[in-house]
């Protein structure tokens, strides 16, 4: 059972003076941007997101802007935030908007979450921020903020868990300023309800917080503790004729889908295969420094090879197609690569073996 207590207010009053409104989705109420940077906080912390939604943004100002794109423009401004099927979300949300709702993001939640990348929480942030509606939110930082203020246990499985959280989340959302309401209480769980080490002293609900007053601590686990990560090897071939690079577009891969990048194999055995059936003619082979890019649920150890030869006898076009390209280094097309592969173009010697 809730007991009803001045939350509401508490987390308003907080917000004016606290709040996180120098954001720059928080500097605009159009649906439109506030749409962009609710699917970039998908996942992602807010620091994160800001330069990249502020590049994004820059490159398409509005939805006209954007529904003239093509997705490899989309997944270029998207490079290095990662999941990148938000990106792809987006594409086809574009195209759904544009033949449904005439190019205008629909203005009700049963709209909203018909479009691809939106649920409940994030139709309700975007009708919320941008028209103040009368909608509840329910992101994993309020999620914690309500599970220690009342002191919530996990109900029977986590579906009646998510629900009973809803009911609650609904049931102390304010008519009024309800913008400021879920603003405030996300900036809460954010920067004062933390996962580890809350910083309780200064919470303004700490006086009526149940977990606070049982004495409840959340703290940092021992340093010897070690999630168990899985780490995947990949042997990346970076073909290379003078200026030139060979990229691959990445179709049908659940990592980096539709992105640009070099050709991959998990054994050096694959590789020589591969190889002869292109007919390279190898000039010289050398190794570079290897990589670890982590994921949300594995990290990668890249090695890359440089592979520099006679001629660009595969697939021998220069220009950009749907599956593949020579790409230069000295022109830097504006290709969508995942951030591994832009760090590996970045510190690639031009003319290591021209002379």
């Amino acid at each position: 059972m809730i007991i009803q207590t001045p939350i509401a207010q508490l987390i308003i009053n907080w917000y004016h003076f606290y709040g996180r409104k120098e954001l720059p989705w928080k500097k605009t109420n159009k649906t439109y941007k506030i749409w962009i940077s609710e699917i970039m906080l998908q996942r992602t912390k807010v620091s994160t997101v800001i330069p990249f939604y502020n590049k994004f943004i820059k490159k398409f100002p509005s939805f006209k802007k954007l529904e003239k794109s093509n997705l490899n423009q989309i997944l270029y401004y998207w490079s290095g935030l990662g999941y990148y099927s938000r990106a792809h979300n987006i594409y086809k949300s574009v195209k759904i908007i544009k033949k449904k709702h005439s190019g205008k993001l629909p203005n009700t939640i049963k709209d909203l979450i018909k479009l691809p990348g939106i649920g409940k929480t994030t139709a309700g942030a975007i009708l919320s921020f941008s028209i103040n509606s009368f909608v509840s939110i329910l992101d994993s930082n309020i999620e914690r903020v309500l599970k220690r203020f009342y002191y919530i246990k996990n109900i029977n499985t986590n579906n009646n868990y998510k629900k009973y959280l809803w009911k609650v989340i609904e049931k102390i959302t304010p008519i009024q300023q309800t913008n400021k309401f879920n603003q405030g209480i996300m900036d809460i769980g954010s920067l004062i309800c933390t996962p580890i080490n809350p910083k309780c002293i200064i919470c303004p609900l700490k006086n009526f917080c149940i977990s606070y007053k049982k004495k409840i601590i959340y703290i940092k686990k021992p340093n010897n503790y070690k999630k168990n990560i899985i780490l995947k090897k990949y042997f990346m071939i970076i073909l290379q004729n003078k200026n030139y690079v060979f990229l691959e577009n990445r179709k049908k891969n659940k990592i980096w889908n539709k992105l640009f990048c070099f050709p991959s194999f998990l054994s050096i055995k694959n590789i020589k295969k591969w190889l002869i059936e292109k007919k390279i003619q190898i000039k010289k082979i050398k190794k570079l420094k290897k990589i670890i890019h982590k994921l949300s649920n594995f990290n990668m150890l890249i090695i890359p090879i440089i592979v520099l030869c006679k001629k660009k006898n595969i697939y021998n076009l220069n220009k950009l197609s749907n599956n593949y390209i020579w790409f230069n280094l000295l022109k830097n097309d504006k290709i969508a690569v995942p951030s591994p592969i832009k760090k590996i173009l970045l510190n690639i010697n031009k003319y290591i073996g021209e002379k």
